[in-house]
């Protein structure tokens, strides 16, 4: 996935299929300058992190 894309994922209020690493994550915000987005995963939303949009797959 590209970093616009990953904004408007996390812009938007219907609820993306996305995954990364094979699991189900919600955009929490996309940095577009780093190509990085923060994330976490729908199972355990306390567990942010940050990765590259390269990494998130929309399904």
């Amino acid at each position: 996935m590209n970093a616009q894309r990953a904004q408007e994922i996390s812009a938007s209020p219907i609820m993306a299929n996305v995954t990364c690493q094979g699991e189900r994550i919600y955009i929490e915000h996309v940095d577009e300058q780093n190509g990085t987005a923060t994330i976490h995963s729908l199972d355990n939303p306390n567990n942010k992190q940050s990765v590259p949009v390269s990494n998130l797959i929309e399904h």
